[in-house]
Order: C-alpha cells, then sequence, then structure tokens
C-alpha cells in the first residue's frame, strides 16, 4: 500500500535521539499509512545501521559538504511517495499519538496548502526548566490566508513577521505545494521565508499548537549568541523588521525567583543569567550593525546568505 504521509528527516549522528523519535511514530494513530524517508550526511554513529532495520524506513545517503537547510529538504521530498509531506528533525519526539492526526485533518479543506505545530520541552531533569511547557490553556488552531500578495504586502513588517512563525521541526505539507514552490536553498530560516512566499501566493496555513513535538537543544553561552543573532538577521532582511525585543535586568531577578518557586538545581540560574546576557549581547549586535550599515559584513562574519525581501516598509 503507498503511503499517505511521508516523513522527511535530515539525520547526522542521531543514535542517541532516533529510537524515541522512531517509537514516536509508530504510536501514531496514522503508522499504517506512513513513511519515513532519513537524508543522511555520513553518519558513523550506527544511525543508518538502525534505521534500516524498519521496513517503513528509506534512508538517502548524501555526502555531508551538500547539506543545506532548505535543498536538502527538497531533495527528501523527491524521495517521497506520501501525498502529504511531514518536516521534522532526528531529536524530535511526537508528544501523543494523534500528532500526525491532528495536523492531517486541516487538509480536509483543499485550501490548505500547510499546517505547523508547536515544539515543547519535557519535564526531564537535564533540560531547563525555565524552558520546560506548562501551557496556560489547552491550544488550538488558526488559519491564514491573503486575497493577494499586495494584501500581505500591505501589512506592516512586524505583522508579516507575526503571520510567518513557521517551523520545520514540526510542519506538514501538501507535497503539490512543495513541489510548485520548494524551499530555498538556504542554510537558515528555509520554513520561515517558505511561509512568506506561500501567503504572498495566495495559500492558506495553518498553526496548530495542538500538534505538538518535544525537542530541546541545550544551549552553550556561544550557541545562544549565534542562534538568535542569525535569527534576527534573517527577521530583519527577510521582513525588514528589526525584533529589538530582549530581556530587561528584572529578569535576572525572575530567574532566581522561578529557580526558587520551582525548587530548580542552583546551577540552572547561573545557566539563564548566561541566556538573558547572550540574548542582549546578540540584539544589542544586530542594532550596532544596522546603526552602522554593516549588515553585509556581518553576513559574512556569519557565513550565512540572507535574500532581501520586498514588503512595506512604512
Amino acid at each position: 500500500m503507498t503511503p499517505n504521509i511521508s516523513i522527511v528527516v535530515p539525520v547526522k549522528n542521531g543514535i542517541a535521539t532516533l529510537p524515541a523519535f522512531i517509537e514516536g511514530v509508530k504510536k501514531q494513530t496514522h503508522f499504517n499509512n506512513v513513511e519515513v524517508v532519513i537524508i543522511d550526511s555520513a553518519s558513523t554513529d550506527g544511525s543508518v545501521a538502525y534505521l534500516s532495520q524498519f521496513s517503513f524506513v528509506k534512508v538517502i545517503s548524501i555526502d555531508p559538504k551538500t547539506f543545506n537547510h532548505g535543498a536538502t529538504r527538497n531533495l527528501g521530498v523527491t524521495y517521497t511517495q506520501g501525498e502529504f509531506i511531514v518536516m521534522t528533525v532526528q531529536d524530535a519526539t511526537p508528544t501523543d499519538a494523534f500528532w500526525l492526526e491532528k495536523m492531517l485533518a486541516h487538509f480536509k479543506d483543499k485550501e490548505v496548502m500547510g499546517v505547523c505545530g508547536q515544539q515543547v520541552v519535557p519535564h526531564d531533569k537535564d533540560k531547563n526548566p525555565h524552558e520546560w511547557f506548562r501551557p496556560q490553556s489547552k491550544g488550538g488552531a488558526k488559519k491564514v490566508k491573503f486575497k493577494s500578495k499586495q494584501e500581505f504586502l500591505d501589512l506592516s513588517p512586524k505583522e508579516q513577521r507575526q503571520c510567518c512563525g513557521w517551523d520545520d521541526v514540526n510542519a506538514m505539507y501538501r507535497k503539490q505545494a512543495l513541489l510548485n514552490l520548494p524551499f530555498e536553498p538556504l542554510v537558515f530560516g528555509e520554513d520561515m521565508l517558505w511561509a512568506k512566499m506561500a501567503l504572498e501566493k495566495g495559500y492558506t496555513l495553518v498553526y496548530d499548537t495542538t500538534a505538538r513535538v518535544y525537542h530541546y537543544h541545550f544551549q552553550f553561552p556561544t550557541y545562544t549568541y549565534k542562534r538568535v543573532l542569525i535569527s534576527k538577521l534573517f527577521i530583519y532582511k527577510c521582513f525588514n523588521y528589526f525584533d529589538d525585543r530582549t530581556y530587561s535586568y528584572k529578569d535576572y531577578a525572575l530567574v532566581v525567583y522561578r529557580n526558587f518557586k520551582w525548587k530548580c538545581a542552583p546551577k540552572w540560574i547561573t545557566h539563564n543569567f548566561n541566556l538573558i546576557a547572550n540574548h542582549r549581547k546578540a540584539t544589542h549586535t544586530l542594532a550596532t550593525a544596522i546603526k552602522m550599515n554593516k549588515i553585509e559584513a556581518l553576513e559574512k562574519e556569519l557565513a550565512v546568505n540572507i535574500p532581501q525581501g520586498t514588503t512595506n516598509k512604512t
């Protein structure tokens, strides 16, 4: 039977997390209609041997030098059989058995071209407890669509950005939509840019915060600084919007308060102080580059090439 859902996963030495991912897929209510397409970048830790034992998994090997977030995902699509394509990563795990079912349900509307879920942090001791998922509501779904490209461009840069919080850690697409509108070959932000192009094209997109996966990266100070800087630089160039939001000095006190409130280990105070400091540093670095007209130099330093967006700058 031809699978209806194809899950595309870039992999590089993922043996520590792949078993949890595979088990999460096997528990899905739609598992009998699922295939997993792995794009492996020369793993040396046994990932390929582990994945090869599953009949529903297809492994495609690539030269790691050719890996690119946008182009590699486009390559993965060419190996899929399903009508619907899921993009995720090797260290994401579905939070329940209805992950795929929840996203697939939105495609009953023939105009829907993509559904983006939510990534959350589980309550594990090795993960930053200040980032643990503590929902304030049950979540829900929201459709986003514009009648024309101009209607989208008439939004403020900030409003455009708010419509494009797309995330390939947890997203489902109509395959035809990806064939008609493939990802740009970018090292970062291919998902946000795809959402922007999709809305300009008149596609209907859905954000469903009930379709969740667990996903977490321990953030060392240098990682936080570079990640925040690249993300904000991408948003600035793609949407012509400088997101100057960052932490205030009050947030340092809140870290201490929450650490005691949640009875966390003292080490998390220092860790979160470092996150705040590097988030502030990254925001300041970008603000200075904008003021000094040195965006191109910053791009070169970070080794990223971000396309300039077209938007209403007023």
